[in-house]
């Protein structure tokens, strides 16, 4: 498996995008279950506030550098480029090496209307894919029994990748709680289902390469994330320029 590096002290997965594509796979030849996070701002300062979502995030077999924020902080901390490697990016390609390599997957999470948007999309575009199954799960918290069936159908439809579209920090803490129980590779994609199934669309990518998605997403529904963006920005902003600054004195000390 690739390395992690710290970053506000949550460790994240390095390499190319066509790395994590490779690393997704080998857990699924070589892992009983496991589970993948696409770490952003958002992401990072929940953990940063929230010890045990940290040790969650740090504890996934991989923590994607989703946001551009997130990889751009990665090269200047350790001097190395690094990929972005989005969810909305990595989940159509996924798919895609999932058809030829035979592999099969299951879509959990989100509504009705917008799973099966996301199967029409895959049988039309990937027609031999595999897929096992999709479950759009009650909006409130499940029984133990109806947490236990869930389990055992997602395990009986034989899937070895399962997509987990519940937002976040609910689909990651889902992930963890059910790492050893469902037996596929688990990957928390948010919004990805959204997006592939064209029922959202994303900014020109080079809007995306200046890291303005938040922008869009705030300008699609403001009155619920306002205050995530606004507060959550910030706070990364304070912790990068903090982070950054004793990074230099340190630097000018050794060099006295």
């Amino acid at each position: 498996m690739k390395e992690k590096c710290q970053v506000l002290g949550s460790l994240i997965s390095a390499g190319s995008f066509n790395d994590f594509v490779n690393q997704v796979f080998w857990l699924t030849d070589h892992k009983d279950s496991s589970y993948v996070c696409f770490a952003n701002v958002h992401m990072l300062m929940e953990a940063k506030q929230d010890k045990e979502f940290q040790e969650l995030l740090n504890s996934a077999d991989i923590a994607s550098p989703d946001g551009g924020p997130l990889s751009k902080l990665m090269k200047l901390l350790y001097g190395k480029h690094q990929d972005r490697v989005p969810g909305m990016d990595l989940m159509p390609r996924l798919l895609q090496e999932a058809e030829v390599r035979g592999k099969s997957v299951f879509f959990y999470g989100s509504t009705d209307t917008v799973l099966e948007a996301v199967v029409a999309r895959a049988k039309v575009d990937l027609p031999k894919l595999r897929v096992a199954g999709y479950y759009s799960p009650p909006f409130r918290k499940l029984t133990h029994i109806e947490d236990t069936a869930i389990t055992n159908m997602i395990n009986d439809s034989g899937a070895d990748l399962v997509f987990v579209a519940l937002g976040c920090p609910k689909q990651e803490r889902w992930m963890a709680d059910h790492k050893g129980k469902v037996k596929a590779c688990m990957l928390g994609v948010g919004q990805a289902y959204m997006t592939y199934a064209g029922l959202e669309k994303r900014l020109p990518k080079w809007a995306r390469d200046l890291s303005l998605e938040w922008t869009y997403r705030l300008w699609q529904e403001p009155k619920r994330l306002w205050k995530r963006y606004l507060v959550t920005n910030t706070k990364f902003l304070f912790e990068v320029a903090k982070l950054l600054l004793t990074k230099r004195t340190r630097k000018m000390q050794l060099s006295r």
